[in-house]
């Protein structure tokens, strides 16, 4: 199986093809002007005088639609001292005002033609760069001209208006206050423990409360002024569109910048390499334990060619085999380690890193450390066995298959992410069919000798250390222990391990093949539907969206409905049921047995079913369809299973308190159902409790006699797809004709008592998280759920104008419409909002104060409109896409009303008003009629809110 994933058209190559002959502009700055990887002649490339750089393709998945990236190199290890922060702070400030879009226009801009906030207009700021992304849900000349004049508006006309920068103040501080986790914290003092001399530790891009609170229109202009040049601005757009169009159309907006000459980027380093022998010990109650292990060694970057990509394949192939190895033992019965990881990185330019890291049960780090160490010397001693080398290979060749077979559609996204690629790190973007010819001629040159020597060109040996502890206690014996149990593990005497030997998968033949009883296809999507007489039922939708891909969905009958008041964790563990691998084969097994091919393989918990969203190809769906058959048929119940789940919940529980969004998500269930125990979270020793064993007696009638439902959507020929069924589900003893109904279970209810609930994190002592909650109905009727859902838009955008924009008091305030389709007459609506534990007031005000306008009167037009556009563009494009089909075909039978519903949805809501929403406000969300939630620090008193 696909066991590990590899970015295969960056790393992997062999020797040089003959390259068509084109024509680029002779910039050194494009990594393939200096690199023997012929480069993807589908790109256009292209500089303006000004030195700004573009990069357009015509690309027709999603068929009309396009996406705009514009990379800025302006990151966090760009400011100064007094400027940490400024990067980020830009970034948000491009969505305050410009020349020709006033302050606070932008979005709505957007917004009115279909992109939603957050997931089509977004932006990201990292230690290097600043990319602004658009995905536009047209790629017609008037959105992309749109689009590229708000891009130059971003570039170069940023007002920076000192009001707007007091008002955005309060957001990028409420960013700053819910980042300031536990893994944050870790994180940080991780780098400052491994680069202690280095610049990019006191880089993180969030910057510092003093430089923030310090930031003026002036100073921001001036970091602004003097990074946001032609130089470091390189334009991205790939999309549905005329190439020609699109480059006149950017020389239109951006040929006339003109900007001061770009300074040379600041170094991220220095890096000390002989720095050694240090150890450190990091205690937190939410980490969990883990040691890590590191040396550093000199930077060994080359420019990307055929040569280097032959290293990086070789390498790789190492370091998977030694995380190979580990996971093996992570997997056993009684496993020395959670989870460990060998390998090695770049600290940008400044130095290599080469670490272990082993994550422990607390109170097992030695036994841990030692088992994780014994490995990495191993491997680095004796080298590989062949047969390792060969799995390794086989997933290699696998993904490059894959990429080559579905080249000719690949996404926008992906070949924006190609196109950065390049210009970010300096990798040629080559077709995926010239990748594949390269790995085949390089390939035998793929040997275990070869492997070894080119890992330990690049590996740091890890002697004399750097080590970082860090967990919830400190180990015993401190500093010294640890350093003594490394030192131990490195002067042992090891031996080379023992081969595995490799089996057939024995699950092929489940008897006679089912008969098709019914096969009728939908007249208008042209889904074809089938039921075999054992009761299967099968949905297929053949398209042309990307070539040799396959969605495979599995539903049976049972989920989260199995669960009682007697019994609420009957189906808790269903999700570990892989885990337990299958009767003839452990989990570990079945990662060598179906190494080289594409499936997917597990069950998940569903409302009402178990099931799974598996990603295959025409030429591995027998075996994808072969293994769900027997992942249900003959579930392995391993040991080792339940030993991964414990561990899981061990560490759960451990940090369940540790921030304001983990301690709500654990008592939200219990406060709304009035503790009923199938909505509630329960004592850590009843999950601790459970067994395979109960699982297989709780879960095992469903999967032996429940209802089954298949989808299968992509490049699959319908009659091979319901022949490949019918040998396998079809095959199988008769099963239940429907999915229940489920009468039997006592109903789901919301609690009559609307007094404010407090909860307590124990995070920082400035953070809170409010949530009110409304209950409303169920998923039965259409226009109601079509409206609810409009109007959960609705109030996003009143939220993010009010509590965002106009208060800055919350990052990302947030609101939901949940209607449930199984519990009859449940559903809730609900607001969230993180924010400063001095503004729960204030906060609590704007959401009231929004809550009743909606009550009081219908939202404006432009408003509604704003709400309404992103989702009718969604409705348009969501058949451009395989998981938009599978919305569908996955219980086409089942639920055929949601093929209705799709088919009605924009009738439906082009005849909705802004009076139809107010009409649906009054009925469910009733001021002061809603659950709050308030989630505080531990001795914070609770403001009154009613």
């Amino acid at each position: 199986m696909r066991g590990f994933l590899i970015a295969v058209l960056a790393m992997l190559a062999s020797t040089p093809l003959a390259a068509k002959q084109v024509h680029y502009p002779q910039d050194p700055h494009w990594a393939f002007e200096k690199s023997d990887i012929p480069v993807d002649s589908d790109f256009r490339f292209g500089k303006l005088d000004n030195g700004m750089r573009y990069i357009v393709r015509h690309n027709a998945t999603p068929a009309g639609t396009a996406v705009v990236r514009m990379v800025v190199r302006a990151g966090s290890l760009d400011e100064t001292d007094s400027e940490q922060g400024y990067a980020h702070f830009v970034e948000h400030m491009a969505f305050n005002g410009s020349k020709r879009v006033p302050e606070g226009e932008m979005v709505k801009l957007l917004e009115r033609d279909g992109l939603a906030f957050g997931a089509d207009t977004n932006a990201s700021t990292s230690f290097e760069r600043t990319v602004y992304k658009l995905d536009l849900p047209r790629s017609d000349p008037i959105l992309l001209d749109t689009a590229l004049m708000l891009m130059r508006e971003t570039a170069s006309n940023l007002t920076i208006a000192q009001d707007a920068v007091e008002r955005e103040r309060g957001v990028i501080l409420s960013e700053m206050r819910d980042r300031n986790t536990w893994s944050y914290r870790n994180t940080f003092d991780a780098a400052q423990f491994f680069y202690p001399e280095a610049r990019y530790p006191d880089r993180f891009p969030i910057g510092t409360a003093d430089t923030l609170n310090a930031a003026t229109g002036v100073s921001l202009r001036a970091f602004y002024t003097r990074e946001y040049v032609p130089e470091h601005v390189t334009l991205v757009v790939i999309g549905d569109f005329d190439v020609g169009a699109v480059e006149a159309g950017i020389v239109r907006h951006f040929n006339d910048w003109r900007g001061p000459a770009a300074e040379p980027p600041p170094a991220a380093g220095p890096v000390a390499i002989d720095d050694a022998d240090r150890t450190e010990i990091h205690i937190d109650p939410a980490l969990s334990e883990r040691v890590t292990i590191l040396r550093n060694g000199r930077y060994q970057g080359e420019p990307d060619s055929v040569a280097e990509r032959q290293q990086n394949l070789l390498r790789t192939i190492g370091y998977a085999i030694v995380n190979r190895r580990l996971r093996r033992l992570a997997r056993s019965a009684e496993p020395p380690f959670r989870g460990a990881g060998f390998g090695t990185g770049d600290i940008f330019e400044a130095a290599r890193s080469t670490r272990l890291i082993v994550d422990t049960v607390d109170g097992q780090w030695q036994r841990g450390l030692a088992a994780a160490g014994r490995e990495y010397r191993r491997a680095l001693a004796y080298g590989f066995e062949p047969a390792e080398i060969a799995e390794q290979v086989a997933e290699i060749r696998t993904s490059i298959n894959d990429a080559a077979a579905s080249g000719e559609t690949r996404t926008n996204r992906a070949l924006a992410q190609s196109a950065l690629s390049l210009v970010e790190d300096e990798t040629v973007p080559s077709t995926p069919t010239s990748v594949r010819e390269r790995f085949e001629a390089f390939a035998p040159q793929i040997t275990a000798e070869a492997v070894l020597a080119a890992m330990k060109r690049e590996a740091v040996p890890l002697d004399r250390p750097l080590i970082r502890f860090e967990g919830r206690v400190a180990p015993e014996g401190g500093s010294e222990a640890v350093r003594a149990t490394w030192q131990q593990v490195m002067e042992e005497p090891i031996a080379k391990a023992g081969g595995s030997t490799a089996t057939t998968f024995a699950y092929t033949d489940f008897g006679p093949p089912g008969k098709v009883v019914s096969d009728t296809r939908d007249p208008e999507l042209g889904i074809r539907e089938v039921r075999f007489a054992n009761g299967v039922m099968l949905n297929v939708k053949h398209t042309d969206i990307a070539n040799g891909k396959i969605l495979v969905s599995l539903a049976i009958d049972g989920g989260n409905m199995l669960d009682s008041k007697s019994d609420p964790l009957a189906s808790e563990m269903a999700a570990y049921l892989d885990e337990g691998g299958l009767g003839k084969h452990s989990r570990d097994a079945l990662d060598t047995i179906l190494a080289g091919h594409t499936l997917g393989f597990g069950l998940t918990r569903r409302a009402a079913s178990f099931g799974t969203r598996a990603r295959t190809t025409p030429r591995d769906l027998p075996l994808q369809l072969d293994l769900l058959t027997a992942l249900i048929t003959d579930p392995g119940y391993r040991p080792e299973g339940e030993v991964q789940y414990r561990q899981s919940v061990n560490n759960y529980f451990a940090r369940l308190r540790a921030t304001p969004s983990s301690t709500l998500n654990a008592e939200i269930g219990s406060i709304i159902s009035d503790n009923d125990p199938r909505f509630s979270l329960q004592p850590v020793q009843d999950y601790r409790d459970l067994t395979y064993g109960k699982l297989r007696k709780d879960i095992g009638n469903r999967l032996a006699h429940g209802a089954i439902e298949v989808g299968i959507v992509g490049d699959a020929d319908e009659d091979r797809a319901i022949a490949l069924v019918a040998r396998t589900l079809g095959a199988l003893p008769a099963r239940e004709a429907d999915f229940r109904p489920y009468e039997d279970q006592p109903p789901r209810t919301f609690t009559s008592d609307r007094s404010l609930r407090v909860i307590r994190h124990t995070g920082p002592t400035d953070q809170a998280l409010l949530r009110i909650t409304w209950p409303t109905r169920d998923d039965s009727d259409p226009v109601s759920a079509l409206t609810l859902e409009l109007l959960e838009r609705v109030m996003r955008v009143e939220l993010t104008d009010r509590l965002r924009e106009a208060l800055g008091k919350a990052y990302s305030p947030s609101a939901s419409s949940w209607l449930s389709r199984n519990w009859k007459g449940y559903g809730t609506f609900s607001v969230t909002a993180s924010v400063d534990v001095e503004d729960v007031r204030a906060a609590h005000d704007a959401i009231a104060e929004v809550v009743r306008d909606l009550n009081a009167s219908p939202v404006s037009d432009d408003v509604f409109r704003r709400a309404r556009q992103p989702l009718l563009e969604s409705l348009h494009n969501a058949l451009k896409s395989n998981n938009g089909w599978m919305s569908l075909v996955a219980r086409a039978q089942s639920e055929a009303d949601r093929i209705d519903r799709y088919e009605k949805a924009e009738q439906r809501l082009l005849a909705l008003t802004p009076a139809d929403l107010a009409v649906m406000a009054r009925r469910y969300l009733i001021p002061d009629d809603g659950l709050a939630v308030l989630v505080l620090p531990e001795g914070v008193s609770a403001p009154k809110l009613k």
